[in-house]
């Protein structure tokens, strides 16, 4: 599946001009050597954009960067594998950099191989093409001595960009007439690369398109996972003899095509590349992709699930989240309904939404979930979410990464959250099925363990209520506070956020230690444990308050409404359910004191 839809997608960027056309890479220019007609340098351009960036308040930088150009395509071969109209320096000069200056000798004498098969490769590429940049190409190529070279001024205006740069060939006095860009040379160049596809190649059916082609003996690297290698990890490949089978070896085993190999690894780079595809989940690194033009889809859902508003402008954003409000109202139905989406004029209810989950392994790509569905279901799916996560009259949407910091104490530095459940969360979110056990056992022990303003806040009492909703599947807990839930342990929170409302009213609301502090864990687990003693010690701070008739009250309608005894025991849900009890009851009793107040 995975596969065939990248193949699929890469054919949509293709009509777009997104991707590379066969034969040729994106390699990233920093200089252009301006060469002679007799092939003599006389001067090495900068060719990188200049950018202001913003580095403070009143502060801006300039910041350089080298351009992308379409070139031959490079080489992925470990050793001295020479390219036509090579960008690496140590090949197109044979001179190494050190702190003593340029040299063609090194220990193992690279330098000189690299650049003596760059050499040989390209003179006998261009033999019989006369165009005047190729002509000053090929004379550069027959004069160019390194050991001569070692002063250059060029090379040494350089410095420390020398080693770490590319390079590109053009004709002096026009920079625009590049080498790689001349027709006679990309003629030539489409030519030979249509040969070398021929040779040396074993024919078979593709398990991609069902067509008998040429298979991939060695696929290519895809870049851009965290943690991956800096020259690329592959996502299909074979190193073991106890991989091979019927006597095939490497990429043979997988029957993936030549052109399937480059569409889907080209898509993938394409994806990874782009910051309106790609999002982190700590160490994971997640692709999203809609399969149609444009990337409205895209943008939507990086608003929507990670509060980001991609390329959008502020109009978009703003009509985006008023779209979503809408469908969060509308979402108690389950039903996707046409009239209910045609709230916004983005919506293609057919097209096809993936997300892909790939983390790095010791030598390839690990794929940890793969996620597909039509993109209104995944949209409504996240409406209701959104309607899941909310507590109280507040309504702004909660991206994920805000519930991801929840999972996590907010006194350690290191601590991750984890990336299963992470992975889990996010299928749950795109897909409406039940959320996942971790998630309600990680935020309610969150709660329990953690104290200060951070031990129930709005997102954590938001996650506990979704849970709580979806595994009952109906709206058992409510946006407020809900004083005909005559659940248990719903009614055991209420009735402890009343008594420590109680104990605040009466030290002045100067205590900074009450018994959330010191009961609520425990009272949360065996209520039938603490709250009689808590009950009493309450009787010693009532009498210090003003509005003793309201809390006497208020208690005895909860107290009435407890089966006359507290639970022994309450379970993980009944924990839950408990807490946002707690926080929906004391939320109640701030606003009712401001009133007084005011």
């Amino acid at each position: 599946m995975l596969i065939k839809a990248l193949c699929d997608y890469y054919d949509i960027l293709s009509e777009e001009g997104k991707v590379l056309p066969n034969g040729y890479s994106n390699v990233k220019i920093h200089y252009l050597i301006s060469l002679t007609s007799e092939g003599k340098i006389d001067g090495i351009l900068d060719w990188q954009e200049k950018k202001n960036e913003q580095i403070g308040k009143n502060k801006q930088k300039e910041k350089k960067s080298p351009r992308d150009m379409i070139m031959p395509q490079r080489t992925e071969k470990p050793g001295i594998d020479p390219n036509i109209a090579d960008h690496r320096p140590l090949y197109l000069f044979g001179l190494n950099l050190t702190e003593d200056g340029f040299t063609p000798d090194d220990r193992t004498d690279k330098a000189r191989k690299s650049h003596q098969a760059f050499v040989e490769a390209n003179l006998s590429f261009t033999e019989g093409l006369d165009s005047p940049v190729v002509q000053a190409f090929r004379n550069f190529l027959q004069s160019w001595k390194p050991d001569e070279e070692r002063e250059n001024p060029y090379l040494l205006g350089l410095k420390k960009d020398y080693s770490k740069s590319g390079y590109a060939f053009c004709l002096s006095g026009n920079p625009d007439l590049l080498l790689h860009d001349d027709p006679q040379f990309k003629g030539k160049w489409e030519t030979e690369y249509q040969k070398q596809q021929g040779e040396d190649l074993l024919f078979s059916q593709c398990a991609v398109t069902g067509e008998k082609k040429a298979i991939a003996r060695i696929h290519n690297k895809i870049k851009g996972v965290y943690g991956g290698h800096a020259t690329g990890s592959v996502l299909i490949g074979f190193n073991n003899p106890s991989e091979n089978s019927y006597g095939n070896e490497q990429s043979y085993n997988s029957n993936i095509s030549e052109e399937a190999m480059k569409k889907y690894t080209e898509a993938l780079n394409y994806l990874l590349g782009s910051g309106d595809h790609k999002i982190m989940l700590d160490e994971m690194t997640v692709v999203f992709w809609a399969m149609n033009r444009g990337e409205k889809c895209e943008d939507m859902l990086l608003q929507a699930m990670f509060g980001e508003t991609g390329n959008r402008n502020q109009q978009d954003a703003e009509q985006t989240e008023k779209m979503l409000k809408k469908m969060m109202e509308e979402s108690g139905e389950l039903a996707v309904s046409e009239q209910r989406l045609a709230v916004t004029e983005f919506i293609d209810l057919n097209v096809d939404f993936y997300m892909l989950g790939l983390k790095p392994n010791s030598s390839r790509l690990s794929i940890k979930f793969i996620f597909r569905r039509k993109f209104a279901d995944v949209l409504w799916n996240i409406a209701r979410f959104q309607r899941d996560m909310q507590m109280g009259t507040d309504t702004g949407l909660i991206p994920l990464w805000q519930i991801k910091k929840e999972l996590v104490s907010p006194k350690s530095s290191n601590e991750k959250a984890s990336p299963a459940l992470l992975s889990q969360l996010l299928k749950s979110v795109l897909s409406g099925d039940g959320y996942p056990s971790a998630l309600l056992e990680t935020m309610v022990r969150r709660v329990r363990i953690d104290g200060g303003e951070e031990k129930i806040n709005r997102i954590r009492a938001g996650v506990i209520k979704a849970w709580v909703n979806r595994d009952s599947k109906k709206e058992e807990l409510k946006l407020a506070l809900d004083k005909e839930n005559t659940n248990q342990a719903y009614l055991c929170g209420r009735l402890f956020a009343v008594l420590e409302k109680i104990q605040q009213e009466a030290s002045g609301n100067g205590l900074n230690r009450t018994i959330k502090d010191a009961y609520f864990a425990s009272a949360s687990v065996k209520p039938a444990q603490i709250f009689p003693k808590l009950i009493r010690l309450s009787q010693n701070h009532i009498k210090k308050i003003k509005y003793v008739g309201f809390y006497n009250k208020l208690m005895e309608e909860i107290i009435g409404n407890l089966n006359g005894e507290f639970p022994e025991f309450l379970r993980l849900a009944e924990q839950g359910r408990f807490i946002v009890g707690y926080y929906q009851q004391f939320q109640d009793l701030y606003v009712k004191k401001e009133k007084e107040d005011e």
